[in-house]
């Protein structure tokens, strides 16, 4: 596998910034969140009748829709996070383009991707509140068309640069405006499922890319990539708005119609109205300055929690394993070519993110993401070893090269799996949305800024510690990463947005699913009814 140095992270880890901006509850019975807790088994029950007065308490394959269409700036988003791996060679090496492009051209070109999506964060989430989820979505193509086409007709290294720089705005913005959507448009039993749609689709068009760039050159490749989101607007426009948008600008009758598109015509939406409604006029009662909000406890707590998933995603060796794929493929005397060892990890990525997809809402996030990040050290560690003993003599290894090859694969499927999807997701349910807006984007930013570091350096700490020694760092950090979720995440799965903010501050939850919050128990308040 050939990627630059600049985009290793970003081809997987950093492709999801960042589920940001606010999120709508569920739809499990609806105005227990937001009332006071006296109130919540008479509400419950009050939501549960008149919901099933119609025949029916929500469908879902209107949100399943409406949020794959969403996804598909994630698609558009996958596919220039992937571009690199099949462009460098041509570009670099065989100069397809007609002017000389150096390695260390190539690594800026790719890099300016992480710091146009960086940039983007803060004001995709203003762009939301004034003119809608939707539409500030749309809005997205027109920075991705430009980015292309600047590719498309680079005659000089300049314009590959900025072409890459509009490529990041368009898809750092899709990375947090689409899991907020999706986040707001769900009901709470299927919320996880639709929260990794977003990476499900970053996957399917890095391998898309992997495939297509295998057969034509990078110029055809560069022309189908800039289609995909000429396509995902087509879609996307049939689409219906947040029913939160509608319901912060009072546009009642538009949020009514968006629920009924979203949860089927039988649906009487009066009940989760209602509980917008109370939970949208509680967030202007409480409405909080940037230095107000960080005294909250449910949001240090939730600041916390994101931006030490976004540590350990970014930290847990992805980099360098992605690095180091042909080589170890290579070593292990497969017969295998980059481009098929590319393709190989990419299908991985699609299979385990898909897997992930399913079972996110029966498993739970915390123990998916234990998962993921100790099998990851695992994996990191076999690593270490085989390049350890390779380093000390060489013969030594000659018969183990199936062992870094089932590392590699291990590693990216149990990164698939939880520590690539899952951070984003929670960033989209741990935030309260009187805080969103000024809080959320610093996980999308931390991210973007990480892979920027972490690709940059990577060849500085290679250089310092051996590629041994860099995986021994990163199975350590991964390690580190476990112990952070069992002691610092809570578990979200099952219970609404609204709930969520109450587990923060310390209150305890009644969890219909009857899981515990470990992370949560030490400091929970005893629940008064």
């Amino acid at each position: 596998m050939t990627n630059s140095d600049d985009e290793r992270t970003p081809l997987i880890a950093a492709a999801i910034p960042a589920a940001t901006a606010p999120v709508a509850s569920g739809s499990r019975p609806y105005g227990a969140a937001t009332l006071h807790p006296d109130d919540d088994t008479r509400e419950t029950m009050s939501s549960f009748v008149v919901n099933n007065v119609a025949g029916e308490s929500g469908r879902k394959l209107p949100q399943y829709i409406a949020g794959l269409a969403a996804s598909g700036g994630a698609l558009a988003a996958g596919t220039f996070l992937g571009w690199t791996s099949p462009a460098e060679i041509p570009l670099v090496q065989k100069q397809e383009y007609g002017f000389p492009i150096s390695t260390e051209d190539f690594s800026w070109i790719g890099s300016m991707a992480n710091l146009g999506a960086a940039l983007m964060c803060f004001p995709i989430g203003i762009l939301m509140k004034m003119i809608g989820r939707k539409w500030a979505m749309l809005t997205m193509v027109l920075p991705l068309l430009l980015g292309w086409l600047l590719i498309i007709f680079a005659n000089n290294v300049a314009m590959l640069m900025v072409g890459r720089f509009f490529l990041g705005i368009g898809g750092g913005a899709f990375c947090i405006a689409a899991p907020t959507y999706t986040a707001e448009i769900a009901q709470s039993s299927i919320r996880g499922t639709l929260g990794t749609f977003f990476q499900l689709l970053v996957t399917i068009g890095i391998l898309f890319v992997y495939g297509v760039g295998a057969a034509v050159n990078v110029q055809v490749l560069s022309i189908i990539c800039g289609v995909i989101p000429l396509v995902f607007g087509l879609i996307f426009f049939f689409m219906p708005e947040s029913p939160h948008y509608f319901i912060e600008k009072n546009r009642e009758d538009d949020a009514s119609k968006s629920l009924k598109w979203l949860r089927g015509n039988r649906y009487d939406e009066r009940a989760e109205i209602e509980e917008l409604k109370a939970e949208d006029a509680k967030i202007r009662e409480d409405k909080i300055t940037f230095v107000q909000g960080f005294k909250q406890r449910a949001t240090i707590r939730a600041l916390i929690i994101s931006l030490g998933l976004m540590f350990f995603q970014q930290l847990s060796g992805i980099n360098a394993v992605i690095f180091y794929t042909t080589t170890i493929f290579d070593d292990a005397n497969t017969g295998l070519e980059a481009t098929a060892a590319t393709i190989i990890v990419g299908v991985i990525q699609v299979v385990a993110t898909l897997l992930a997809t399913f079972i996110v809402d029966k498993a739970g996030r915390r123990i998916l993401l234990m998962i993921s990040d100790f099998f990851m050290a695992v994996s990191t560690i076999l690593l270490a070893v085989y390049f350890q003993l390779k380093e000390d003599d060489a013969s030594q290894v000659a018969n183990l090269g199936w062992l870094p090859v089932l590392a590699v694969c291990l590693f990216i499927a149990m990164f698939s799996i939880g520590f690539g999807p899952i951070p984003w997701l929670m960033v989209g349910e741990l935030f309260a949305n009187n805080v969103k807006a000024y809080v959320s984007p610093l996980a999308g930013v931390f991210n973007w800024l990480l892979a920027f570091l972490v690709t940059k350096v990577f060849t500085n700490l290679r250089d310092a510690l051996g590629i041994a020694g860099v995986f021994w760092l990163f199975s350590g950090l991964s390690l580190l990463g476990t112990v952070f979720v069992f002691f610092i995440v809570p578990e979200t799965k099952g219970i609404t947005l609204a709930e969520i903010q109450r587990m923060l501050s310390g209150e305890k939850v009644r969890r219909s699913s009857g899981h515990s919050n470990p992370a949560m128990e030490d400091d929970e308040k005893p629940e008064t009814r």
